[in-house]
């Protein structure tokens, strides 16, 4: 029976879930929240997740939010369905835990001061140095983050290390719809441009792109 997944279009969060989703080949219903109208503070959704956030999974009687418990849940629930998203020896599995935190904890920090910049700061508060200081932090921290891959992905094959690690890249990019002459490009090292370009080469990349990205 498909398990329900409820989605927010530019979650990062979410995103992680989705593919993770598509990796393992895990039946789903696709519920998409409209952050907009306030999806995710109505009641029957409040009633499934308290914090009112998006993923969250019921699975049959068993409702479960946030991104890393959700991904530790479905690799133990479905070991049979897909490629692992934990895959090597024990140390391999600690090292794919770890780096899923480091994102948490430093990556997405890392990106905000360039996120903000884009999407909170009024055009007329803008000031070019802001940017070009919270451009070095992302450059520095996206290149500390390349020296832990192991050839073609972070543990040398697709790991959720790669999923949790992939919406702050993309949200650089998203970052053009308010700046676009912004040059994501540059913040990325040659091995991760092409560890992006193998991410979103993925078979089931493409249904998980936030609709509104394309469009603009």
């Amino acid at each position: 029976m498909p398990l329900d997944f409820y989605h927010g279009h530019g979650s990062p969060f979410s995103w992680r879930v989705w593919l993770a989703l598509e990796l393992k080949g895990i039946p789903y219903n696709l519920k998409i929240l409209s952050f907009q109208n306030q999806d995710t503070r109505k009641p029957e959704f409040v009633a499934l997740n308290p914090r009112h956030e998006v993923p969250t999974i019921v699975d049959g009687d068993f409702v479960l939010y946030e991104s890393n418990a959700i991904a530790e849940y479905l690799e133990e629930a479905y070991p049979g369905r897909g490629a692992s998203m934990f895959p090597g020896d024990v140390r391999a599995r600690a090292t794919i835990r770890r780096l899923m935190r480091e994102v948490d904890n430093h990556t997405m920090k890392a990106t905000e001061g360039v996120t903000d910049y884009a999407f909170y700061t009024k055009p007329e508060e803008r000031v070019p140095q802001k940017l070009a200081d919270a451009r070095k932090v992302v450059t520095e921290e996206f290149a500390q983050m390349t020296r832990y891959m192991k050839g073609d992905y972070f543990v040398g094959t697709l790991s959720a290390a790669d999923f949790w690690f992939y919406p702050s890249v993309a949200f650089m990019y998203r970052c053009r719809a308010k700046l676009p002459d912004f040059d994501a490009d540059g913040l990325l090292t040659p091995a991760l441009m092409r560890w992006k370009a193998r991410i979103e080469a993925l078979p089931y990349f493409e249904k998980t792109i936030p609709p509104h990205w394309k469009q603009s």
